[in-house]
């Protein structure tokens, strides 16, 4: 008990320091306190986690922690919990943990973890898995401890919005030539664009040549990985390419170079890099001025991406590629998009 103790003491003068630091012009109660952040960035779309850290300690003399809850004001979905480690910082700087409690319990709206360790002081990390039916929404949470005393303490946080896009990771292009639609956020074969002709909006292919090879045109411009409207002029950007019946949709895009975060999560990939702090929100989407865009992208290599606007206005979106293989066709992409009516 008296090594835990000394563990976590750390942990209580921390929370209490923060407490003064930050909200010296509240009320503080100086026996039992909490505090939360939120840990993770950028906009808040379904299916990605929102991660909070929850700080709550009692003076030793006066008690243990023996429960905390977090209650969402929209259920969450699969993997929303309240983890039943406690973090703290060790001299070295790392994040470690200790298991304090219960493995977390969530019904509903609430998920609660007893600790069944000696502890007056714990960090636990929160993860709400963001619903389908939270997009447009906002959400909000209620941290909450409870000590051996009886006494209890609480915190609000939110409201959040939830974006109202809609995202796709991981998409597989092939070959020799793959046909993507943006309502769907898939890509298809030509047999089975053909079975769907108004909903293709892109071809990707690869071709190894530039459009100085191509007769009648003078730009030095090479193809590689290229993402075409089916409506594009045929000689000069499909070659050789016998689009399904009924695939003639002309769909305009803007190729940049935007690493967005939750598509490229580069910092998991085999050899990690930094992975800048950069987001496509809704608003990116919905007021991106797309009229006087071409209808191709070409020589796009890994790590570019394009934003999308389908002919009928319904549909804009990012896409980013995760990767495009050197010199040969074949490439995974990911995808966020706006609904716009």
């Amino acid at each position: 008990m008296n090594r835990m103790k000394n563990i976590i003491g750390a942990s209580l003068l921390a929370l209490f320091v923060w407490g003064f630091a930050s909200c010296q012009h509240e009320e503080e109660n100086l026996t039992f306190g909490n505090k939360c952040i939120k840990r993770s960035l950028g906009p808040n779309v379904w299916s990605t986690q929102m991660e909070f850290a929850y700080a709550m300690a009692i003076r030793p003399e006066l008690g243990n922690l023996v429960e905390a809850k977090v209650e969402a004001s929209i259920p969450g979905a699969e993997g929303t919990l309240l983890e039943n480690q406690s973090w703290y910082a060790k001299l070295d700087g790392m994040d470690t943990a200790i298991v304090v409690g219960e493995p977390c319990v969530t019904e509903g709206t609430l998920s609660t973890v007893k600790f069944n360790r000696d502890t007056c002081a714990s960090t636990l990390r929160y993860y709400y898995t963001i619903p389908e039916e939270a997009k447009g929404k906002e959400v909000s949470f209620t941290f909450s401890a409870k000590a051996s005393n009886g006494e209890t303490v609480s915190m609000q946080m939110g409201p959040y919005t939830v974006a109202s896009m809609d995202m796709k990771l991981d998409i597989a292009l092939g070959g020799p030539v793959s046909y993507i639609s943006i309502e769907d956020m898939a890509a298809y074969t030509a047999a089975e664009a053909a079975t769907m002709p108004e909903k293709i909006d892109l071809v990707y292919f690869f071709e190894s040549y530039t459009l100085a090879e191509v007769e009648g045109y003078d730009q030095g411009v090479a193809f590689n990985h290229a993402f075409v409207a089916p409506a594009a002029d045929a000689e000069k950007f499909l070659p050789d390419i016998k689009l399904p019946a009924g695939v003639n949709r002309n769909t305009k895009i803007r190729d940049v170079g935007i690493k967005d975060a939750h598509l490229a999560r580069l910092h998991l990939k085999d050899s990690p890099e930094a992975q800048p702090a950069i987001f496509i929100d809704d608003i990116d989407l919905r007021d991106m001025d797309m009229s006087t865009m071409p209808n191709y992208a070409l020589d796009l290599i890994t790590n570019d991406g394009m934003f999308i606007e389908t002919q009928d206005g319904k549909y804009k979106a990012y896409i980013y590629i995760n990767s495009a293989r050197t010199g040969r066709v074949g490439a995974t992409i990911s995808m966020k998009r706006y609904t716009m009516y």
